[in-house]
């Protein structure tokens, strides 16, 4: 027996406030990681716009008129890194989510302290954790929302 509710709160998870996709930004300079998590996450019906450095994130960032529901980032790329576009985001508008991804140290903890990110993944990461990391950090903006 399938289960509509759940599957209908999943879809709800996937609409902003609005009524249209969640709009992810994700800054990776791996070209690979890039092409795989936008194909990842388009199939999960968001709406992706990506950027290959720091520097071409922020300015996606700064200038979209709609804004981004959230921001997924690697910590360590060329121009500006990870844990500087993070702290920029975080000024100016703190509650939006950001999920850190880095293949670099041990303590990816320390990172998510560093850098001001609501959550770190550690590469490599299963693409199931990402996709529930995403739900968790999005059902509890909403929440802080409601309340």
């Amino acid at each position: 027996m399938v289960n509509h509710n759940m599957n209908k709160t999943k879809l709800n998870i996937t609409l902003n406030r609005m009524g249209q996709a969640l709009k992810i930004l994700i800054i990776d300079d791996d070209e690979y990681v890039l092409e795989s998590l936008c194909y990842f996450l388009n199939s999960k019906n968001y709406d992706v716009i990506s950027a290959s450095d720091g520097f071409e994130g922020l300015n996606l960032f700064e200038n979209d008129p709609q804004g981004f529901d959230m921001v997924i980032t690697d910590l360590v790329m060329p121009k500006i890194s990870g844990m500087g576009l993070i702290s920029i985001i975080k000024k100016k508008l703190p509650d939006t989510p950001v999920i850190a991804m880095t293949g670099w140290g041990e303590y990816p903890g320390v990172f998510a302290l560093e850098s001001q990110a609501d959550k770190v993944l550690s590469k490599p990461f299963q693409l199931s954790e990402l996709d529930k990391v995403i739900n968790e950090l999005i059902f509890s903006k909403r929440s802080k929302v409601q309340n």
